[in-house]
């Protein structure tokens, strides 16, 4: 039997928890006793800059990072970093992106057609507004686990198993909300 492997990118902005979203994955996957490996890259996240989370899992994982056109799902927390990633993605892949629109620095306005542009490109992307579903919850800082919500439809993991992941993650202070938030965004994407 081949070794199946599971390849997760998540990618936004500095501020949007795509770290910490990908900390309660790997904590999901390796609960299950999966092999899991990460990569992150961070550089400007303080700026607003670009983020991305690389998470593979499976039996035996030997390298963190997803090569282009191998990734399962692409999780976007903003709709440019989708397109500026979308590569990543494999053939017959899911994208789900969070449809909030960050203006980088430097531009004063935000591209035209991006959702066209997506949606071209992978045909069936999801659009969301977890940034709505946050606020619903509780907290706009949610957004992260309603994206997590969102995408868990497609991992196989029940949704206990991703409640006790959210629940040793967050601030104890936030757990209803996060609980509330992963929620809304699996009530928000069907699986």
């Amino acid at each position: 039997m081949a070794n199946k492997t599971t390849d997760v990118f998540i990618c936004g902005v500095g501020g949007q928890g795509i770290l910490l979203a990908s900390e309660i994955l790997s904590d999901v996957a390796l609960a299950k006793g999966l092999d899991i490996k990460k990569s992150e890259v961070h550089g400007m996240a303080q700026r607003g800059g670009s983020v991305v989370s690389h998470v593979r899992f499976g039996e035996t994982i030997h390298s963190p990072v997803i090569a282009e056109g191998e990734a399962d799902i692409l999780a976007s927390f903003e709709k440019m970093e989708a397109l500026r990633w979308i590569q990543f993605v494999k053939p017959g892949g899911k994208v789900i992106v969070n449809s909030q629109e960050i203006v980088p620095s430097g531009m004063e306005t935000y591209p035209p057609a991006i959702d066209r542009k997506i949606s071209e490109r992978v045909p069936g992307t999801m659009f969301i507004d977890a940034l709505k579903l946050a606020k619903e919850a509780g907290h706009l800082r949610a957004v992260n686990i309603v994206m997590l919500g969102a995408f868990s439809h497609f991992l196989g993991f029940s949704e206990d198993e991703w409640k006790s992941a959210i629940k040793a993650r967050v601030p104890k202070k936030t757990i209803e909300i996060n609980l509330k938030a992963f929620e809304l965004g699996r009530a928000a994407v069907s699986g």
